[in-house]
């Protein structure tokens, strides 16, 4: 059934009531949310064992770093073309193959005898990496209400953060007791089983309804010429996607170059700088989080307010980053730059929920995975290294009192949003029972 343009469309789910029972739903997120873990603990394992591999193998920094990079490489190069097939071919059969083919490589990682067979198990980790993030949180999108969108895109992005901990943590503590073979794989044997749970528990039969796969005013059926122009149909979700990326161009600045910033102007030893980047790691998850909750809770009665929540995160980390990296070295300075650390990225939950909101629901694995490419073609991989560069004019400090200035485009994109969002919801007619209870979207 084609897609409708006018304002009787019928949403694909009641933005007041879950598709699913509650508890079912809940175990639902759980599950995706402990895979998401997997996922980035198989991919930042690696970065414990640094060390250990460089010993053995006598590996050069430029191995290294082919060995992390390709991870990424094949997660940017895969994510749209492989969400937009497990959004026509079914998600969650997508999800646990993807869940077992990174967790195999993994193993394979552990077993491997030299480079060449390590660099073959990290390409195929990112081969089945590749669309999770995305196909996860739509399948997470899918069972719950409208009203906590933000919320739960919020928590399942925050995952990542966590998960990059955990896996640089556990698997140095594996590493160190039982050797760099056994932190591979636990990781992997951790994902085959979180898997095969999945796979017993999440069927496309017992989400009914909230699979796009059965629902017909999802889309289901369209041509994917005509799915795929709705990705970018609107004013609205163009500058969700902008605003997104340009607050993670940010957020990825800061973890990154946090280790060398404490290193250096707090004279920390590499170690603890790393301990100490990690809690910011940690503070920028929360935060993912914590706004996610606020714009879902200030939204209840006004779903235009997901936008001005996340006006206010992009202005709060401009504000307080600035701030806090003008300032001396100090407790106060730390306090400010991990405020304006939590707000940062609390723009990722109302973004997607945004994006979820102006997109068909036949597609929404496809969307997430559009939101992801522009978090990383306009943050994740510049923010570090835009960074660098001025850090090499200008030292590392003034880069960083430099940096939070991009929080002035994300404000600006999501301010406009939020100002055409109203006349796009009508144009598009989606969720248009939604809008009538928007008291914004009746003036």
């Amino acid at each position: 059934m084609g897609l409708h343009t006018t304002g009787t469309t019928v949403p694909a789910m009641s933005p007041d009531e879950p598709a699913v029972p509650r508890s079912y739903a809940w175990l639902v997120f759980a599950l995706s949310f402990g895979l998401l873990l997997s996922d980035y603990m198989s991919r930042q394992v690696l970065n414990a064992v640094f060390p250990l591999l460089k010993a053995q193998w006598l590996l050069s920094d430029a191995q290294l770093g082919s060995l992390s990079g390709i991870v990424a490489l094949m997660v940017g190069v895969l994510t749209f073309p492989l969400s937009l097939l497990a959004d026509r071919w079914g998600r969650i059969k997508s999800l646990v193959i993807a869940a077992m083919v990174w967790s195999l490589a993994t193993l394979g990682c552990a077993v491997s005898a030299g480079y060449g067979q390590m660099f073959l198990g990290r390409f195929m980790v990112g081969v089945g990496e590749a669309a999770y993030g995305s196909v996860g949180i739509a399948v997470v999108l899918s069972v719950f209400p409208v009203r906590l969108r933000a919320t739960l895109a919020g928590a399942f992005m925050a995952g990542g953060s966590f998960g990059s901990v955990l896996g640089v943590s556990v698997g140095g503590v594996l590493a160190q007791a039982y050797g760099w073979r056994w932190a591979f794989a636990v990781m992997g044997i951790f994902g085959l089983l979180l898997a095969m749970v999945y796979s017993l528990v999440v069927t496309e039969k017992r989400l009914g309804p909230a699979s796009s796969k059965h629902s017909s005013a999802s889309g289901e059926g369209a041509p994917v010429r005509t799915l795929l122009p709705r990705l970018f149909s609107s004013v609205s979700v163009i500058c969700a996607y902008i605003g997104s990326g340009t607050q993670m161009f940010i957020a990825m600045a800061l973890l990154a170059w946090m280790p060398s910033f404490l290193n250096r102007y707090y004279s920390m030893a590499p170690a603890k700088a790393g301990l100490g980047a990690g809690c910011f790691a940690l503070i920028s998850g929360t935060g993912m989080i914590l706004c996610g909750v606020v714009a879902d809770r200030l939204s209840r009665r006004a779903g235009i307010r997901k936008w001005t929540v996340a006006i206010a995160c992009s202005l709060g980390s401009l504000v307080l980053l600035m701030t806090g990296f003008h300032l001396p070295a100090g407790p106060l300075q730390l306090a400010l730059i991990a405020t304006g650390t939590l707000v940062a990225a609390g723009t990722a939950g109302p973004a997607a929920a945004m994006v979820a909101n102006l997109t068909p629901a036949a597609i929404a694995a496809t969307a997430m995975a559009t939101l992801t490419l522009a978090n990383s073609l306009l943050g994740l991989a510049p923010g570090p290294a835009v960074t660098g560069v001025l850090a090499d004019r200008m030292g590392l400090l003034g880069a960083l009192q430099v940096v939070p200035l991009v929080a002035l485009a994300g404000s600006v994109a999501f301010t406009i949003g939020k100002f055409s969002y109203e006349k796009d919801l009508r144009r598009l007619g989606l969720f248009p029972d939604l809008a009538l209870k928007t008291p914004e979207l009746q003036s």
